[in-house]
């Protein structure tokens, strides 16, 4: 079986199913509300130290940044599910092959975001009738934040791959001491060193590159299939086709439900930097209800591809 530690180790594959599911799915959903406190307390900075135009310049930014990455998150998804199936199977040299694969993949999205980010961001945000008066501002915002996209889409890779195996506690204790950071950079570059925008975008790619760093680290030191090894990164092109079929419908709908959010931002554009200082705020506080509902839909396709796979390898056997 692939081996993880022990006392972060869920066995999907047998027992209460109910229980079990509440046990993954809590940390898990507490991982998804623990971002969003620390996503409001940038928004709290923010407005209370720079001001509406700046709270109004990183607010404008969120829809455009889901719409660019949901696509790939999608793709960690199906990385998700090619895991759980080959664990689930006791497929050590499969399940091998996915984590090296899902990694690369991370790590080359990322850098593919990071230059639609860097290149494009002011002609994006144009095109969402961003308010004049923001618009530098938004675009310094934009081009910073993408700069850390290949740490975020390595933590949302590494981060799946460990709740194929059962492991919801760990990717929470990183975020959280992630979060902690990004809250203290955020006060010192905000407060005391007076970067507005900017030193909100510098401390969340710092805090989203120490995520990165832990969740890679935390695969490199476990055994058995689950393990990284950077000496193996290497495109499996068919565990990449069959992340790549499972993961862009989940990407798609992602971004379907995204670009519907970017024709609303982009209305809520044209009434000026108040109210889109405004929007942000609530915006913040709807997202809580989406990601509590979203940890038990990642959660039964784990717990889902873990067990039916079980099922059909003993029905074979």
């Amino acid at each position: 079986m692939a081996s993880i530690s022990s006392k972060y180790e869920l066995d999907m594959c047998s027992g209460s199913i109910l229980k079990k599911m509440l046990i993954f799915t809590l940390p898990l959903m507490l991982s998804s509300v623990l971002q969003l406190v620390f996503n409001a307390a940038d928004v709290i900075i923010v407005g209370r130290f720079a001001g509406d135009n700046s709270l109004a310049a990183v607010g404008s930014n969120a829809a455009l940044i889901n719409l660019l990455t949901n696509l790939f998150i999608g793709l960690s998804i199906g990385a998700n599910v090619i895991a759980a199936r080959h664990y689930g199977a006791d497929e050590t040299k499969e399940l091998s092959k996915t984590v090296h694969t899902s990694m690369l993949i991370g790590a080359v999205s990322g850098v593919f975001l990071t230059v639609i980010g860097v290149c494009f961001a002011k002609q994006l945000l144009e095109l969402m009738k961003t308010p004049e008066e923001v618009l530098a501002l938004a675009a310094d915002y934009l081009r910073i934040y993408f700069l850390g996209m290949p740490s975020l889409m390595l933590y949302n890779f590494g981060s799946a791959l460990l709740r194929s195996v059962g492991d919801t506690k760990r990717p929470l204790f990183y975020l959280s001491a992630a979060g902690v950071i990004n809250i203290i950079l955020n006060l010192i570059f905000v407060v005391l060193f007076k970067l507005d925008v900017v030193g909100v975008a510098i401390a969340t790619v710092v805090s989203e590159t120490v995520s990165a760093v832990l969740i890679i680290r935390c695969l490199m030191h476990e055994t058995g299939g689950i393990r990284l090894m950077l000496s193996e990164l290497k495109l499996d092109k068919k565990k990449a086709a069959a992340i790549m079929r499972l993961g862009l419908p989940a990407g798609l709908q992602g971004v379907i439900f995204s670009l519907s959010n970017v024709v609303i931002q982009s209305s809520v554009n044209l009434f000026g930097a108040t109210v889109v200082a405004g929007n942000s705020a609530a915006q913040n506080l709807e997202s809580f209800v989406y990601v509590a509902m979203n940890s038990f839909y990642q959660s039964a396709i784990s717990f889902t591809r873990s067990e039916g796979t079980r099922l059909n390898s003993s029905h074979r056997l």
